[in-house]
């Protein structure tokens, strides 16, 4: 016997699924709020599957961008996308879309906080939202390429997480974002 479909007649995309790990200390961080800010980012792009958001320290950074990318001090965002799976493999439902994983430094985050997006639960938001617009396939090393991203930032952090215009002294661009 079949599921029956949606009472609505609108059938609803897979689930999206956030997993969060904290595995630092240096600054308090609200698993629940980082993972509804990924979670909207996610439906506002049209996309479902399971992402993992981690929070690390700046050694575990430092380590992963010296592997990752051959640099050795700590960044404040890593995004590793994944391939997503066939469906039509043999006709199987694959399961659910793995997209990626994105890991955010927030003792680097503290740090740029005050020059940069102004505070460090700002910070924090704009390097989700950055770190998942990666995971998606966006990227920002040509302008047009650059421009496109920072839109997508600004109405993500605009719509989901201020709910408003951004806050004075907001500053999107930064160097070292990755």
């Amino acid at each position: 016997m079949s599921d029956p479909g949606s009472p609505t007649g609108v059938e609803s995309l897979p689930e999206v699924s956030i997993v969060v790990s904290d595995e630092q200390t240096d600054v308090p961080i609200d698993a629940n709020r980082w993972a509804e800010l990924a979670r909207s980012v996610l439906a506002a792009e049209g996309h479902s599957g399971e992402l993992t958001l981690t929070f690390v320290d700046t050694g575990e950074m430092a380590d992963l961008n010296a592997e990752h990318m051959g640099k050795s001090e700590a960044t404040d965002v890593l995004s590793f996308p994944l391939d997503a799976l066939d469906d039509s493999i043999g006709g199987h439902d694959p399961g659910p879309v793995l997209l990626g994983d994105v890991v955010i430094c927030p003792a680097v985050a503290a740090a740029a906080a005050p020059d940069h997006a102004g505070t460090v639960e700002d910070e924090l938001a704009l390097l989700v939202v950055h770190g998942i617009l990666h995971v998606l396939g966006h990227d920002h090393a040509e302008p047009e390429e650059r421009e496109r991203m920072r839109s997508r930032e600004l109405e993500h952090l605009t719509h989901l997480h201020w709910q408003g215009p951004p806050p004075a002294g907001f500053v999107q661009e930064q160097e070292d974002i990755s």
